[in-house]
C-alpha cells in the first residue's frame, strides 16, 4: 500500500512511539525513531534560537531609531546655530574641524552598523543552513513511513491516518510559524540596510553642504580682505595728502615770518608776536601795507603825511 503522509510521520514519530513500543524484534526502527526525536528537538532549538535573535535586532533596530532621532535633534541645532553666525570669521576653522569630526563620528557608526547587519545576515545564513542539513537528515528517514503505519495499527491512540494528519497540521502549524518568523527576520535585516544607506547618505548630503558654506565664506573673506587693502591705499594718500598740506602750512607759516620780520625791520620794531602767532603776523603785515598805501596816495596827491616809518 502507497504512503502519501511521508512527511506527517516524519513529525509524529515522538507521539507514536509513546504511545506504543513496538516488538523486540524491531530495535533497528526504535534507534531510527529516536533519531527523529532528536531532531526534531533541535528544530525547537532553533525556532526558540531565531526568536531570540529576532528580539536581540529588534532592540538593535531601537537603538538604531534613537541614533537617528538623536542625529536629527543634532542636525536642527546645527541649523539654528546657523542664524547666530556674526563670530563666524573668528572661528570658521574651528567649526569647519567640529563638522567634518561629527561626520567621521557619523561615518564610523554607520560601518559600525553596517557590520553588525552582517554579522545577523551572516548568523541567519548559518541557521538556514543549519535547517537545511535537519531537513536533509529528515528525508533520510521516509522509509520508516511504513514501520509508521504498522505503529498505527498496532496504537491505542490513533486508529485511523486521518487522526494523524490531524496531529500533524498542528505540527505543521508550527513550522508555519518558524518560516514566518525566518521571513520576518530577512525583511527586518533588508529593511536595517535600506535604513542605514539612507542615513549615511543624508549625512554626506549634511556634509556637502557644510563644504559649500565654508567656500562662500572663504570667498566673503576674500571680498572682505581687498576692500581692507583698497581703504589701506586710500588711508595712505590720505596720510601723504596731509603731508604735503603739512609741508605747504609750515612754508607759508616761514614766509608770513620773513614778511612780519621784514615790516618790523622797516617799522624799527622789536617783533612782539609770538613766532607760532601766523594770523596776527599776517594781521600785522596787512596793516603795514595799507598804512604804506595810503602814504602813497596822499604823496601822488601832493599832500605831505606822515611816513609810513612813524606808524
Amino acid at each position: 500500500m502507497s504512503v502519501p503522509w511521508e512527511e506527517y510521520f516524519q513529525l509524529i514519530l515522538e507521539e507514536k512511539l509513546l504511545a506504543e513500543r513496538p516488538p523486540v524484534r524491531e530495535d533497528g526502527y526504535i534507534s531510527h525513531a529516536s533519531q527523529l526525536l532528536e531532531k526534531k528537538r533541535e528544530m525547537v532549538e532553533m525556532e526558540e534560537a531565531l526568536q531570540a535573535k529576532k528580539e536581540e535586532f529588534q532592540v538593535k533596530m531601537s537603538a538604531l531609531k534613537q541614533r537617528r532621532e538623536a542625529l536629527d535633534q543634532k542636525e536642527d541645532a546645527l541649523k539654528e546655530s546657523m542664524v547666530r553666525f556674526d563670530k563666524f570669521l573668528k572661528d570658521t576653522e574651528a567649526k569647519k574641524s567640529r563638522a567634518l569630526r561629527r561626520a567621521e563620528e557619523g561615518r564610523q557608526t554607520a560601518s559600525q552598523k553596517e557590520a553588525e547587519v552582517a554579522a545577523l545576515k551572516e548568523e541567519l545564513k548559518g541557521l538556514i543552513q543549519r535547517k537545511e542539513q535537519l531537513e536533509q537528515q529528515l528525508h533520510k528517514y521516509r522509509p520508516f513511513a511504513q514501520y509508521l503505519e504498522q505503529v498505527v495499527a498496532q496504537s491505542e491512540q490513533f486508529q485511523e491516518i486521518p487522526e494523524l494528519m490531524a496531529r500533524f497540521s498542528g505540527l505543521s502549524e508550527t513550522r508555519a510559524i518558524l518560516t514566518e518568523h525566518e521571513q520576518a527576520l530577512h525583511k527586518a535585516v533588508e529593511d536595517a540596510r535600506a535604513e542605514l544607506l539612507k542615513l549615511v547618505e543624508e549625512k554626506n548630503d549634511e556634509i556637502l553642504h557644510q563644504n559649500n558654506h565654508v567656500a562662500d565664506l572663504q570667498v566673503r573673506l576674500e571680498e572682505v580682505r581687498t576692500q581692507a587693502l583698497q581703504w589701506e591705499s586710500k588711508w595712505v594718500h590720505i596720510q601723504n595728502t596731509a603731508a604735503q598740506k603739512t609741508l605747504l602750512l609750515g612754508q607759508i607759516k616761514m614766509a608770513a615770518l620773513n614778511l612780519f620780520q621784514i615790516v618790523c625791520k622797516q617799522k624799527k620794531e622789536v617783533p612782539t608776536l609770538a613766532v607760532e602767532d601766523t594770523e596776527g603776523q599776517l594781521e600785522q603785515v596787512q596793516q603795514f601795507f595799507q598804512d604804506l598805501s595810503a602814504t602813497l596816495a596822499k604823496l601822488h596827491q601832493g599832500e605831505p603825511g606822515p611816513s609810513a616809518a612813524d606808524h
